[in-house]
């Protein structure tokens, strides 16, 4: 009792006691303790460890497999980049080869080009032949270097070192590799023939020498009195001589460069023979001529000359103005030996229907002809016929005599 009173009948504060588990608080007055921190062990989380969820496991694997799709595209793309680069370096190349006539199997052909060859069936034989390759790749070269409008008819001779520059070069009208020939073309040819001569040596087409001949105004003062239309208007102006042609030239320049020769050799005689007053014109001097190249081979040229002009200039004589010429029968009957029969043949051509002169030349003369009929000889002689011993003429002035020469020799009478 003494006790409770002396504390005012209170008990004196009981220390406080932490129940188990909870934490000790300081008691006022005590010093107080840092709190004491508790690290995990080594290789130990801080916190408890829990088993990972499936979801968990799912979203890492994904992240797994995404980084790892990275990587290969990654490096699908760089072995793409390097694949690719190789192969246009490949296709590069090849391209490159071709345009410039590289690595290419030696090969040496003919290439032939017409008139109306297209470029597109050029471009197809280059490519038959071998020399090149790829078709799209020339004809882009072509649209950019206008090759269509360089490339000339004509034979070329091309090989497969050339690049696409000298093949288009050498397909040009001045071309050092366009194929030539050296035709001569001899005096007394008709036009036929000499038309079909050019066509066998690859020089041009009948048809087109024809046409050209026909239809082509080539600018000649002594041509202008011959009608277009018809080929044989330039028969007798074919200069005969030696020519160097290219193989599928151009006809005109073909027929021009006879034509030129032509007005070159006779460029003198010219004036007297357009002088007014002339007795014969140029083109009777050819339709002279033409007929003494027919008749004869030797040096009688002159001679027979004056027989034709004194059966022309004297129609009351024996021959009553028939030149009676065979070779006019033989130009007719398409180069047979003449006959009888040919003599009833009804066409201006025919000296033994006709008087006169024919209707045009029956060859193209050469000079000497040409010179006899602008100079024939002075006779009498109005009848000839050969010798077929000495190969040379025998002359008449009357049918008696020539028709006795006939006799002995047993040929036909001129």
């Amino acid at each position: 009792m003494a006790d409770e009173r002396r504390t005012g009948g209170q008990r004196p504060p009981q220390p406080h006691r932490p129940q188990p588990g909870q934490p000790q608080r300081p008691q006022p007055g005590q010093p107080q303790r840092p709190p004491q921190l508790h690290y995990p062990p080594q290789g130990q989380s801080r916190r408890p460890q829990r088993e990972p969820s499936q979801s968990q496991t799912r979203r890492a694997t994904k992240r797994r497999r995404t980084a790892l799709s990275r990587v290969a595209g990654a490096l699908l793309y760089v072995l793409l980049v390097i694949a690719g680069s190789a192969a246009l370096s490949t296709v590069g190349w090849v391209l490159a080869c071709d345009l410039l006539g590289l690595n290419k199997e030696p090969i040496t052909t003919e290439i032939v080009i017409e008139d109306d060859t297209q470029f597109s069936e050029v471009v197809d034989t280059l490519e038959k032949e071998g020399l090149i390759e790829y078709k799209f790749l020339f004809k882009l070269y072509a649209a950019f270097s206008h090759a269509e409008g360089k490339i000339a008819p004509g034979t070329y001779e091309l090989n497969s070192e050339m690049d696409y520059h000298a093949l288009v070069s050498n397909m040009g009208s001045s071309s050092a590799t366009r194929q030539t020939t050296d035709i001569t073309i001899k005096e007394g040819l008709t036009i036929d023939q000499i038309f079909d001569l050019l066509a066998d040596r690859g020089v041009t087409s009948v048809e087109k020498l024809q046409d050209m001949a026909a239809n082509y105004d080539y600018a000649f003062d002594w041509l202008e009195d011959r009608p277009l239309g018809d080929y044989h208007r330039l028969e007798g102006y074919l200069f005969p001589d030696t020519y160097t042609f290219e193989l599928g030239e151009n006809p005109k320049y073909v027929l021009n460069k006879m034509l030129v020769n032509f007005d070159d050799k006779m460029d003198e005689y010219m004036p007297a023979l357009a002088a007014e007053g002339a007795p014969y014109s140029l083109h009777d001097i050819v339709i002279i001529a033409s007929m003494i190249e027919k008749e004869t081979d030797s040096e009688d040229y002159r001679t027979i000359s004056s027989v034709i002009y004194n059966r022309l200039t004297n129609p009351q004589a024996e021959t009553v103005g028939y030149l009676q010429i065979d070779a006019t029968l033989v130009y007719l009957n398409g180069g047979k030996v003449p006959t009888l029969a040919d003599r009833e043949i009804d066409s201006p051509y025919n000296t033994y229907k006709y008087q006169g002169l024919p209707a045009g030349p029956i060859s193209n003369p050469g000079m000497a002809s040409l010179s006899a009929a602008m100079d024939p000889d002075s006779t009498s002689y109005y009848f000839y016929v050969l010798n077929p011993e000495t190969k040379r003429h025998e002359f008449s002035r009357t049918y008696a005599e020539h028709n006795a020469l006939v006799q002995r020799y047993q040929g036909n009478g001129g």
